[in-house]
Formats: C-alpha cells, sequence, structure tokens
C-alpha cells in the first residue's frame, strides 16, 4: 500500500507475502481468512476484557496480519465481492474501540491500577471519541474536498504512517507491555489519540480556508 500505517506499510509486507501464498495453495477464500482474523479479533478482546494482555497482543497482532493476507488474497486470486469488501472494512472501522475499552476495563478491573495524571473515566472518554471524530473527520475531507485526507501533502500521508489508528495503537500498548506497565501503554494511546485529532483539525481548517481562497485542492500523488 502506499499510504497506510508503519506496520501494514513496512512490517507485514515479506511475512504476509509467503502467507498468501500459502492460503491460495490451501484453496482458502479471502472470506476465510477475514473469518479467522474475526475470530482472532473476538478473542484479543476477550483477553484484554480479563487483563491477559500479553496474549491478547498476541492474538491481536496475528489477526492484523490477517487483515493484510485477506486483501492480497482477493488481488492475486481475483476473487472479490461486495459481502467481503463490507465485511473486512466494516471489522476494521468497529473493532478498535472495543479493544481500547476492553484494556481500560481489564488495567481498572483485573490489574486494579489507576491512570497517572487522568481520571479513568475521562481517558476512556478522549480515546473512544477521539477515534470516533477523526473518522468523521475524514469522511468529511471526501465529502467536501474530493479526496483523502491522508493524501492531500506529504505531512499528511507522513502522518498516515503513525497516526492514532489502530496498528500504531497497539506498538504503543505492545512497547509498555514489555515492562508490565499496561496503564501506561493506554496513558499514551490517549495522548497520542488527541494529538492525531488536534493535527486533523488543522488540517482541515488549512483545506478550507485553501478553499476559501479559490486554492483548488490536489493530492500530492498525483504530482
Amino acid at each position: 500500500k502506499g499510504v497506510t500505517d508503519i506496520v501494514t506499510k513496512y512490517i507485514w509486507p515479506p511475512i504476509a507475502l509467503p502467507l498468501t501464498r500459502l492460503s491460495a495453495f490451501l484453496r482458502l477464500t479471502p472470506n476465510n481468512v477475514t473469518s479467522i482474523g474475526f475470530l482472532l479479533m473476538l478473542l484479543a478482546t476477550w483477553l484484554f476484557y480479563k487483563g491477559l494482555f500479553a496474549e491478547g497482543l498476541i492474538a491481536g497482532w496475528i489477526m492484523t496480519l490477517l487483515d493484510t493476507v485477506d486483501g492480497k488474497l482477493a488481488r492475486v486470486t481475483l476473487t472479490s465481492s461486495r459481502l467481503g469488501n463490507s465485511f473486512d472494512h466494516g471489522i476494521d472501522l468497529i473493532h478498535p474501540p472495543f479493544w481500547w475499552w476492553a484494556w481500560w476495563y481489564g488495567v481498572l478491573n483485573v490489574y486494579q491500577l489507576n491512570f497517572p495524571w487522568v481520571g479513568a473515566d475521562l481517558l476512556l472518554f478522549c480515546i473512544l471519541s477521539g477515534y470516533l471524530v477523526q473518522r468523521l473527520i475524514e469522511g468529511y475531507f471526501v465529502r467536501v474536498f474530493g479526496m483523502h485526507i491522508h493524501v492531500w501533502q506529504r505531512a499528511d500521508s507522513f502522518f498516515r504512517l503513525i497516526t492514532a489508528r489502530r496498528n500504531p495503537n497497539l506498538l504503543i500498548l505492545t512497547a509498555f507491555m514489555i515492562f508490565d506497565r499496561p496503564e501506561w501503554g493506554l496513558l499514551w494511546v490517549g495522548m497520542w489519540t488527541v494529538l492525531s485529532l488536534l493535527f486533523h483539525l488543522i488540517r482541515v481548517v488549512q483545506a478550507q480556508l485553501a478553499k476559501n481562497k479559490k486554492n483548488p485542492l490536489s493530492s500530492w500523488l498525483t504530482e
């Protein structure tokens, strides 16, 4: 992919290629792979909820890898359907807030830990609302400016690598779990979500100002 997160762009491709070949050899369909990923997504949610963060991260990372494989498998086998596309993208859109909520619950009710510097409810609100507003911003940008916000200028494509979406957030949580500090991981996810939201809000304002000045917006990828 040209514009995506850092894990999908740089880490998964060498692993996804042999898995895609294996899936094709086994005559798995993209929907089969997506369904396995869906089950792993549910498993990760449950493990986070139970405070089994390391195990949940393993399930979650495998799910994100399969999320790369199913698309590649669809392309190389020329297999696609509206149902499969909706299933895949629907999972991608809906499940991250449930992961962050489950992690939050596991920290408070299983680990019996408090979040430093901020109330637990406020932290959860920032993460969930920040995710929702950023997705709304993406839809608004496409509707108003005719392109995805992440392909407008080089800075936007670069920021897509690290913006507070599923895979970058998982990297943060994984890094802090190495030191057995799941509460700090979620705290940093919350702060990064707020900062990412502010970045995108600024970009929307800048795009609107350019449009008001009759400066047509175009993607840097077309240059």
